[in-house]
């Protein structure tokens, strides 16, 4: 029996603080989605192999966001990253963003919802991510879903991810296979590297590498900084330059990380 069909007096507290949390999340995702009114960790498409704390939810907001493709201009707002922690070093990821083409082609739409995702991410060693000795790994892996607007096909994606931190320098490494929403194999490639991690302003930067099959190769490299402006708290910027074929992509992100729970 499904937890729904549960009279109320069958479910501990903890469940019913769960459900609570989690119906809060999604019901903020919705309302942040709606248009109208990848793997990643901001500010960057990569992430780090650490995860939200049990009954902790880790909101990763990119309110202000624009691309430039070749000579299309597209303005992402917003970008959301939702990241719900559980038990066993675990995590539940959902992700997506809004975008809206501001030089649309006569039937395009004005806006889509797109990378569109939902992901278990988990901590194999915990490391010193974790404040134990050692590198940190994790993988995750999980449903690439349908866009609105966009690609209506659906994928799979696991990846995994190595952390190791010093008193002078983070470095995060990523390596992830996927299946496609257009059903093709693709292979991704990047490393995060971030400044002293106790500063409270520190420098980052990202690099990586694409393929699908039948597509062209993508390369990008990120530079920014990450504010840590309170415990839970944190506002990031990045410049993003990649190339996508023959076709050159300029982005600037803007966004905020909130933790509470």
């Amino acid at each position: 029996m499904q937890a729904r069909d549960l009279p109320l007096n069958h479910l501990s507290m903890l469940q019913i603080e769960w459900l609570t949390k989690l119906t809060a999340l999604c019901a903020l995702g919705v309302l942040l989605l709606v248009p109208g009114p990848a793997l990643a960790l901001r500010p960057y498409d990569s992430t780090d192999a650490d995860v939200a704390k049990e009954g902790e939810i880790e909101l990763e907001l990119g309110p202000v966001g624009r691309r430039r493709e070749g000579s299309k201009r597209i303005e992402v707002a917003p970008a959301v990253i939702g990241n719900f922690g559980l038990a066993a070093d675990r995590e539940l990821v959902i992700q997506g963003q809004r975008e809206v083409a501001l030089d649309r082609e006569p039937g395009e739409p004005r806006s889509a919802i797109v990378d569109n995702g939902v992901f278990i991410k988990q901590v194999l060693r915990q490391g010193v991510l974790q404040d134990a000795s050692g590198p940190s790994i994790a993988t995750e892996y999980g449903l690439l879903l349908p866009s609105v607007h966009g690609d209506k096909g659906t994928g799979l994606s696991v990846a995994g991810i190595l952390s190791q931190r010093t008193e002078a320098v983070s470095v995060h490494l990523n390596a992830a296979l996927a299946w496609t929403r257009e059903h093709e194999p693709d292979l991704f490639l990047g490393a995060i590297l971030e400044g002293p991690y106790s500063w409270a302003v520190r420098p980052v930067a990202e690099v990586f590498g694409e393929q699908a099959s039948g597509s062209p190769r993508i390369t990008s490299g990120l530079v920014g900084a990450i504010w840590r402006c309170r415990e839970g708290l944190s506002f990031d910027v990045g410049i993003r330059r990649a190339h996508d074929g023959n076709e050159t992509i300029r982005e600037l992100r803007l966004g905020l990380t909130l933790t509470f729970g």
